[in-house]
């Protein structure tokens, strides 16, 4: 029947909870043995004295139970100083009052078992409370229930020694429990931070990739609109690469959408060059030293400097270059561009960002009608 009780008690529980009851259950269970242990070492008297005896029992267990409700409340306490639960540790405080003169009324050697069950009582029951005063006053309160009803030097300095011990030992166990504790909110913490850092990675991507892409189908549609209006046959093909960039759009968010999408700087540059000269934007691109390691992130910021060309400026040129370690994206359109002070809206600074954690930077700067955005490699 116990066996089944600990293996209930125990499964359907995580390891913080474990190690909670592990804890809880070894105070409880060390505070009443050291208490039983006194008590027994007391039986040998009790032919001579059997009255005082069941009286040394009977306010031993009531100190015990006392003891261990006082600890329950100082668990549930740790690791804030206060404030202090009144009624159990009151209650404790008061039995050893009344506990320590009866003690002293015992007969034979009885006075001595008695005091060192008040004086361990005590250390148990108070000693996980993190007030420095109430640990102060409780190493005193056990230093005298060990020497007052015996007045021997041996017990009282036991009692003080093995009463000093108990208390560390209930304040490192709590304090190793609220170690483990807080380890696990820092890894559920870390969880949420991985989850946050995902969903603003995934957000990005997504900016990118739809951003890109829109820009890129207005641009292609208003052409084919100002074409429609001359009556221009060529309309027809520019809503036909609509509808090509509409596909590739939706594929590239599906694979982002698995995961997988990957970012080519060629064909980066060869879109932006050709969508910017279809909006009536001379662009040119000379990015052949680029390091290949850096491929992707340069893709990052072409794809987000050309989106922003479009959709913040007046430009009629753009040039994409690569010198000295430097990706540098320059357009003439600067007038409009986001701000007017080069901040060059949310999506360079999500780039921004996402280079920083690369060891690169991103820098936007303006000169009259030239904004120029620039990754700086490491």
């Amino acid at each position: 029947m116990a066996g089944r009780w600990w293996r209930g008690s125990w499964s359907g529980r995580d390891q913080v909870e474990r190690v909670d009851l592990y804890t809880r259950q070894s105070l409880y269970a060390i505070a009443a043995a050291m208490n039983g242990l006194v008590l027994f070492s007391a039986a040998a008297v009790a032919p001579e004295h059997p009255v005082a005896y069941v009286a040394l029992l009977v306010g031993g267990v009531a100190l015990t139970v006392t003891s261990a409700w006082a600890l329950r409340d100082a668990i549930r306490l740790y690791p804030h100083p206060g404030p202090i639960p009144r009624r159990s540790t009151l209650t404790l405080a008061g039995l050893a009052l009344v506990a320590v003169p009866a003690a002293a009324a015992l007969p034979g050697e009885l006075p001595a078992a008695a005091g060192l069950v008040v004086a361990f009582s005590l250390a148990w029951g108070l000693g996980g409370y993190c007030d420095q005063r109430v640990a102060a006053a409780t190493v005193v309160a056990v230093g005298l229930a060990s020497w007052l009803p015996a007045r021997e030097a041996g017990p009282a300095a036991y009692g003080l020694l093995a009463g000093a011990f108990f208390m560390v030992t209930a304040r490192l166990s709590l304090w190793l429990l609220d170690i483990v504790v807080e380890l696990d909110r820092g890894r559920d913490a870390e969880a949420a931070l991985a989850v946050a850092e995902e969903r603003l990675r995934f957000s990005r991507d997504v900016h990118d990739v739809l951003g890109r892409r829109l820009s890129t189908i207005a641009v292609q549609a208003e052409l084919a609109a100002t074409l429609a209006a001359r009556g221009d046959d060529r309309a027809a093909d520019r809503m036909l690469e609509v509808r090509s960039l509409a596909h590739d759009g939706l594929r590239e968010a599906r694979e982002l959408a698995r995961g997988y999408r990957a970012v080519d700087l060629d064909q980066e540059l060869h879109g932006a060059v050709s969508l910017l000269r279809s909006a009536g934007i001379e662009a040119t691109s000379a990015v052949d030293d680029l390091p290949a390691d850096w491929h992707e992130p340069a893709a990052w910021v072409v794809r987000e400097a050309v989106t922003n060309v479009l959709r913040h400026s007046r430009a009629t040129r753009v040039e994409l270059s690569y010198a000295d370690g430097s990706l540098t994206v320059r357009n003439d359109g600067a007038l409009l561009e986001t701000g007017g002070d080069g901040s060059g809206g949310t999506g360079l600074a999500g780039v921004r960002a996402r280079l920083a954690s690369l060891g690169a930077g991103l820098e936007t700067s303006r000169d009259a009608d030239t904004f120029t955005v620039r990754m700086v490699l490491p």
